[in-house]
């Protein structure tokens, strides 16, 4: 489309990239924690709530605690994380620390043992390995009853503080466990999350290729004519002269201004009634369909643009085909008394006393009997038209071959020029067909040649667009060259600027090259001389 993707791809990240976060967290929580604790033994306010009965002990594991922040800090660049047994070592040592400031502070009555709450649940988030986080709420628990029970053996307290340090012990574990579920499905749900978020950018990635590749132009437009969104081949229909990899925008009239009418005659009547319409004068007809996209929401509504002419061909295939079978059915019937007519007009001529005028007659009776003749032949031709049968070509020689045997047969003074540099190269087509599309198109170029400069004259010359990959073959005459306003008509059956033509030939040569792969059009050169192209799609052969 014209515009960036709705979505933005999204990141993926590995669960150690997400643990690494928390991680550095905890490491920034514990620093803090130390330094809060060593604040506390400074400050007189707060000096009597930690280490009363040990300030040695209480400063030496507090200042302990912060430098094993240190390296924690310096590390978190790393991916330590990941490593389940430094993981556990870490845990263990914020046990061990906690464990003896709660000590020196008087047990479970300072209030520090419940600090172990925080470690055992970031354990259990940090930890991947169920049982190694169970294992570090067994210490802690552990911990704390045996620091407990220390303290009764040294009267520090009574026998009643194992109460409170059961039930922490008990909290210990229902946190462990519950965070550990929680981690899990929370882990689980971000994993969905994280996937379904892909697969809807790949989605959406997959329907702007399908979208850019139909071959139907389509646009977004808004109810004020809009243009908000447009695809590959809309661009293409709707402006050929612009690159496709430039940004488009607009009103729809400044593409189209038939268009635009149609566009808002639609919205105002609800109906449409497809007619097609071209953009430039002598382009190819157009056919546009209009569908609201989510009524009475944003008035946002899809145009469809559809080349017509493929639908004209396909109708005029349909007429000739008709015409074809409706030829052949009737051949006999038609050629017995036209070669009985014809036959009569040669005796007419053979005739000793026949006069000038009478035989003028004759002439132009067998003239029209030939005319009529090859009119129905090229309409059998249609109609019994059978697959190709391509072969490997070496297209310098056998233009060659076939330029000699055509001017041989011709049998008057012609000039047709091949100009090839490249000597090996190799086509796939149907030699039968291509021959026949040759005889058309050097016929036509020697007689438009020669309605221009008196001689008759005509050149082929083979080109490589490596852009296109493409062979292309050119028929090249000295002509005034095709009318504008009848190079649209130029390849349909029965048009002919000719008085004695039937007006099928151009047309044929269409059908033969299409199905041998390859297009035929015309145009002029960068000389201004008029020209047939057979351009050969490179990846067909």
């Amino acid at each position: 489309m014209n515009r960036p993707a709705l979505l933005i791809q999204p990141e993926v990240h590995s669960q150690s990239y997400q643990n690494l976060a928390l991680f550095r967290v905890y490491v920034a929580y514990r620093s803090l924690l130390s330094i809060v604790l060593l604040i506390m033994l400074v400050n007189p306010s707060t000096r009597a709530l930690v280490g009363s009965l040990s300030p040695g002990l209480y400063t030496t594991a507090a200042l302990v605690y912060l430098a094993t922040s240190i390296p924690l800090v310096g590390s978190l660049s790393t991916r330590l994380n990941e490593s389940q047994t430094l993981m556990l070592l870490v845990f263990l040592v914020d046990i061990v620390a906690i464990t003896l400031l709660a000590d020196s502070s008087g047990g479970m009555t300072s209030g520090l043992p419940a600090l172990l709450v925080i470690t055992v649940a970031a354990s259990a988030v940090l930890i991947s390995n169920r049982k190694l986080a169970m294992l570090v709420a067994a210490v802690s628990v552990l911990a704390i009853l045996l620091d407990t029970a220390w303290l009764i053996m040294r009267d520090v307290l009574n026998i009643g503080s194992l109460f409170p340090a059961g039930l922490l012990g008990l909290l210990v574990f229902g946190v462990a466990l519950m965070v550990q579920t929680i981690a899990h499905r929370l882990g689980r749900a971000e994993e969905l999350a994280r996937n379904r978020s892909s697969d809807l950018y790949n989605l959406q990635r997959l329907n702007e290729q399908i979208v850019q590749h139909m071959q139907t132009g389509i646009l977004l437009v808004n109810n004020e004519g809009l243009v908000r969104v447009m695809n590959k081949s809309a661009m293409r229909l709707l402006t050929p002269e612009r690159q496709i990899t430039e940004q488009q925008g607009g009103q729809l009239e400044d593409y189209c201004v038939k268009l635009a009418d149609q566009f808002k005659q639609w919205e105002h009547s609800g109906r449409h009634r497809a007619t097609p319409f071209t953009v430039a004068e002598g382009g190819n007809p157009l056919i546009a369909n209009f569908q609201e996209l989510q009524p009475r929401v944003n008035h946002e509504s899809l145009v469809f643009v559809d080349d017509y002419t493929p639908v004209t061909q396909h109708a005029q295939s349909l007429k000739l085909n008709s015409l074809g079978r409706l030829t052949a059915s009737i051949a006999h019937e038609i050629r017995n008394p036209l070669g009985a007519i014809s036959h009569a007009a040669q005796l007419l001529q053979e005739s000793p006393d026949l006069a000038p005028s009478d035989s003028r007659m004759a002439d132009i009776i067998q003239h029209h009997s030939e005319r009529v003749n090859q009119i129905v032949e090229s309409v059998m031709q249609i109609s019994r038209r059978e697959p190709p049968k391509p072969e490997q070509l070496l297209l310098e020689s056998w233009l060659s071959a076939f330029v000699r045997e055509y001017l041989n047969a011709l049998n008057r003074p012609a000039e047709v020029i091949i100009d090839c540099d490249y000597k090996e190269l190799l086509i796939e087509f149907d030699p039968e067909n291509l021959q026949r599309i040759f005889s058309n198109l050097l016929d036509n170029a020697l007689r438009h040649s020669k309605q221009e400069t008196g001689k008759e004259t005509a050149r082929i010359h083979i080109d490589v667009d490596s852009t296109l990959h493409q062979y292309q073959i050119n028929m090249i005459d000295n002509g005034s060259g095709v009318a504008f306003a009848d190079r649209a008509k130029l390849f349909e059956p029965f048009f002919t600027t000719m008085s004695e033509g039937s007006g099928m030939g151009l047309y044929l040569c269409k059908e033969l090259c299409e199905i041998n792969n390859a297009d035929l059009d015309y145009r002029l050169t960068g000389k201004g001389e008029s020209c047939f192209r057979i351009s050969i799609n490179q990846r067909a052969l």
